[in-house]
């Protein structure tokens, strides 16, 4: 019997699972990945997967999780290289939609993720909980107007997120990309404290 940690192995087995279908979600598309397939790819039962995720949608969950945890590693890099902290936000928004380029972001989490998980994507509201104390920052710098932090936060992710499934639909999304950048400089810049606000109709 191996001496190996319980704990070791479940999670060593956990990691092999996430890993091939990380490859087959990336190459094949969800739809497309067979269960069999991946579990022999990954030298594992088809058991092991139902064991440790519940069912296919439970592994692509996890799935969208790890990468999810990667992009906003990233997004923390460019925030950490910013003295400014204005332009520090400005930049962590902008790189959220370059990483609407990216394939594997674009067919896991914008394509597959949407349309199995739904209202389930597991890093929605850490996504609101991040930009919510960035935003809280910022207001009490005063350098935004004052807001309720989350619910600027909701806005501002809810459009982020649109205007990356927007890039990641289009065969040629450089384009989108371009005119969602453009968008997003103006979208912010009215953020900004001690400008003048016209009011809504």
């Amino acid at each position: 019997m191996s001496s190996r940690p319980r704990a070791e192995m479940i999670e060593e087995t956990r990691a092999k699972l996430i890993a091939s279908a990380r490859q087959a979600f990336a190459r094949l598309g969800y739809a497309r990945t067979s269960m069999d397939d991946l579990t022999a790819e990954a030298g594992l039962t088809r058991g092991a997967l139902y064991h440790h995720f519940g069912d296919k949608q439970g592994l692509l969950a996890a799935v969208v999780e790890q990468i999810d945890s990667e992009m906003d590693e990233r997004l923390e890099a460019v925030s950490a290289q910013i003295a400014n902290p204005w332009e520090a936000f400005h930049e962590r928004c902008r790189a959220y939609l370059h990483m609407a380029l990216e394939p594997e972001i674009q067919r896991i989490v914008l394509q597959d993720a949407r349309a199995v998980l739904g209202e389930r994507l597991p890093a929605q509201e850490h996504c609101i909980d991040t930009l919510s104390a960035l935003l809280e920052q910022l207001l009490q710098d005063q350098v935004i107007a004052a807001v309720a932090p989350r619910a600027l936060a909701r806005l501002i992710n809810g459009s982020l997120v649109e205007a990356a499934l927007w890039i990641a639909a289009e065969p040629q999304p450089q384009q989108r990309l371009s005119e969602a950048l453009n968008a997003l400089q103006l979208l912010l810049r009215g953020l900004r404290a001690n400008q003048p606000h016209s009011p809504l109709a």
